[in-house]
């Protein structure tokens, strides 16, 4: 029996194995651990820090992909469910204003990329274009903004800390 895999799960694939993801992945910036279809599970790691694990899981949502914007939520890799708020990542103004588990009830980061984020926020894309989903880069423009957001100054650990 011949299964054909939907267009957005083939060029999400695509993704995974091209040389951007697959630089990020060799300079230990991120790591694919699982995929279930529309989800793709995603270490990003963190600095060294005593209060924090040296990666943060997201579960991503990549229904439409690439046409349509991909959506993070933070997630426990060892439970494989949504991550508590006390274990969100913390930091001061800018890694708070993104990690915000009141915002849409933890089910997405607080983001121009993401999906449900950008909904209701027409200013955005004016305000904030270098951090719009660029269908082009992919997965990659949302994963470099979380590394980035990691190794900043503005980052101090996990919330429970």
């Amino acid at each position: 029996m011949n299964l054909v895999m939907p267009p957005d799960r083939l060029l999400l694939e695509a993704a995974l194995a091209a040389s951007s993801f697959r630089a990020g992945e060799l300079e230990g910036r991120w790591r694919i651990v699982a995929m279930t279809w529309p989800h793709a599970l995603i270490a990003v790691s963190a600095p060294p820090n005593p209060n924090a694990p040296a990666e943060f899981g997201f579960r991503f949502d990549c229904t439409g992909y690439p046409q349509l914007p991909v959506s993070a939520q933070p997630w426990n890799l060892q439970t494989n469910g949504p991550l508590a708020p006390k274990d969100w990542p913390a930091g001061g103004a800018i890694v708070a204003s993104v990690f915000r588990p009141d915002w849409r009830e933890g089910r997405c980061l607080y983001l121009p990329c993401d999906r449900l984020s950008i909904e209701g926020h027409p200013d955005w894309i004016t305000v904030h274009p270098s951090r719009l989903w660029n269908p082009t880069r992919g997965i990659v423009c949302y994963l470099e903004q979380l590394y980035d957001l990691f190794h900043q100054s503005d980052y101090s650990g996990i919330r429970g800390a």
